[in-house]
């Protein structure tokens, strides 16, 4: 009896093996999509980049990969569906370097409303936004708070991390620069340890990633700052990046991407509230005071 019953559970385990979903959008047969949103208890999260210079040693695709990687290694803990490589973003600051997709600031947001409509229409109604790029940061929260321009049947979320003191110690320890911000150590080390294949390291030192610090206008914001200080399109000194760095940079990642899915998951409050500010908003002077 007892050896039929190991069997039974190993045939149970391989059963469940054998059934376990992908978690890429792309991947997914249309009969097995179906199973994934329950699966998936309906959400979905977007890894998003662009298409522009990393210094002389990463790929162009840089922060769709890093993004790609950490939902993908978050949905293998906490199953949700992610979204096929998506690189529509705002990298107008990049225009002068070889490669860079840049958009129409109206297709950018045209193009993420319209995917998450279809997301929508597919019957996910919860869409994370993970974001890899510096300069998608404003762009992506006017787009969150533009949600509440029309009503709609489903809530977006921007994952919006932070590193907590134990690992920033951690990795102030591993790193042995002390400035950067793109395609640096911390960056090319995440590459390394997600895509080693496509980091050309040796040519790390090819270009200067030093600011220059050719503009200084105080208390003012202009479109050119990231030009005026980065030319080159690389901030900081590659040169010492390693793959155990990047690591420590992705599991901390995506152990809070993790936390955010659940999270996301359990949340019954802002649909709720989106469709209770709808409903005002048709009719404000009717508003109750809460």
């Amino acid at each position: 009896m007892k050896p039929f019953f190991i069997i039974s559970l190993l045939l149970l385990s391989f059963s469940a093996y054998c059934q376990k979903l992908p978690s890429a959008w792309e991947e997914l047969t249309a009969p097995d999509f179906v199973s994934a949103v329950k699966q998936s208890e309906g959400v979905c999260v977007i890894p998003m980049g662009v298409i522009e210079k990393h210094g002389p040693h990463l790929p162009l695709g840089t922060d769709v990969f890093t993004a790609r990687e950490i939902s993908l290694q978050a949905a293998e803990k906490e199953y949700c569906i992610v979204y096929p490589f998506y690189f529509a973003g705002q990298i107008f600051e990049a225009k002068q370097q070889a490669g860079t997709i840049a958009y129409s600031p109206e297709l950018l947001y045209k193009f993420l409303e319209e995917s998450c409509e279809e997301i929508s229409r597919n019957g996910i109604k919860k869409i994370i936004l993970v974001n890899g790029h510096g300069g998608n940061t404003y762009f992506l929260q006017y787009f969150c708070q533009s949600q509440l321009t029309k009503p709609k049947d489903y809530a977006v979320y921007l994952f919006t991390p932070s590193v907590d003191s134990e690992t920033q110690a951690k990795i102030s320890s591993m790193r042995k620069s002390a400035a950067g911000g793109h395609a640096d150590e911390l960056e090319s080390s995440v590459m390394l340890a997600a895509k080693p294949e496509l980091v050309k390291i040796d040519h790390a030192t090819d270009e200067s990633g030093v600011d220059m610090n050719r503009l200084q206008l105080p208390n003012v914001f202009t479109g050119i700052w990231w030009y005026a200080k980065y030319p080159n399109h690389y901030a900081g000194n590659a040169k010492d990046a390693h793959a155990d760095l990047g690591k420590v940079i992705l599991e901390q990642r995506v152990g809070q991407l993790v936390e955010t899915i659940k999270a996301v998951k359990a949340d019954n409050m802002t649909l709720k509230l989106q469709n209770e500010f709808f409903k005002e908003s048709m009719s404000p002077i009717e508003t109750k005071v809460k």
